[in-house]
């Protein structure tokens, strides 16, 4: 079983989420923090003796003694990461999104496998919680292969929660793929509204079962209330804007380590996720 926690936008308390909801089961899970471009499930679970590998991506590399310059590697590829000019053909390892597709359609077999690294993949324990997370290289512009491969490393045996990256676009959506159930975690506020809109249509595109949890709930407006009410989507949780859960934040401590009964709270979340699944 896979629970997924997104947000249309960053800062809505998602990362609080995904690492309440993991402390707070008692028994062995697994937390994937797919968030490989700003991961910081780590700073607050504190895994210990965390292991580091390197991730690298398939680049085609061309052999200009056997291209017979046909072209087809170039009308295939359609991030134009390989192009022929004049007797030349130049590769932009930057743009390739490692479909396989120039070696599978080259006649001469001038193109091969090589290969760059994208970032690093972080495993480590803490308590009952296995964490793994990626790190992008700096200056990567591709993130979808690194979370791929965070996903990877999910035990079929132990649930898992995902904390995937903040907006809609395509790190999200390889996130989200294949998982079971999506909490979406906004804000009362105007900005946290739009984006939850944003975020509930991509969900649906995918047809996967969702629902919203409020964080700061009594601040703001009650506009994000009326919109589930109206959609039809459950309100799963409501969590309180709350000094002692903002200063264990920025203490780097998970809430429900401090807060008997915000533990209790994200039990009965977890509870209710499964009963919907």
């Amino acid at each position: 079983m896979i629970i997924a926690i997104a947000s249309g936008k960053g800062g809505t308390g998602k990362t609080t989420v995904a690492t309440s909801l993991a402390v707070c089961l008692d028994a062995p899970v697994q937390l994937l923090d797919c968030d490989v471009e700003e991961p910081n499930a780590h700073i607050f679970l504190k895994p210990e003796n965390p292991r580091i590998r390197r991730v690298t991506t398939m680049v085609p590399q061309v052999d200009a003694e056997r291209c017979n310059l046909c072209g087809k590697c170039r009308r295939i590829c359609q991030f134009n990461a390989i192009m022929i000019l004049g007797d030349t053909v130049m590769t932009f390892p930057e743009m390739c999104h490692s479909c396989y597709g120039c070696l599978m359609v080259c006649p001469e077999a001038a193109i091969s496998e090589s290969f760059r690294e994208i970032g690093e993949l972080v495993s480590g324990s803490a308590g009952n919680v296995e964490l793994v997370y990626g790190r992008l290289r700096v200056g990567e512009a591709m993130s979808p292969p690194l979370i791929q491969e965070v996903k990877a490393q999910h035990n079929s045996d132990l649930p898992a929660i995902i904390d995937a990256p903040p907006g809609t676009s395509c790190p999200v959506v390889t996130a989200l793929t294949g998982v079971d159930f999506v909490v979406l975690v906004t804000e009362p506020t105007p900005f946290g509204f739009n984006d939850l809109v944003l975020a509930v249509g991509a969900v649906r595109s995918m047809q996967l079962p969702f629902g919203i949890v409020i964080n700061r709930c009594d601040s703001g407006d009650r506009q994000v209330a009326r919109y589930a009410e109206k959609e039809k989507i459950p309100i799963l949780m409501e969590i309180p804007d709350q000094r002692k859960i903002a200063e264990n934040y920025s203490r780097g401590v998970v809430p429900v380590d401090a807060d008997d009964g915000l533990r209790t709270a994200f039990r009965d979340l977890y509870r209710d996720i499964l009963t919907r699944i």
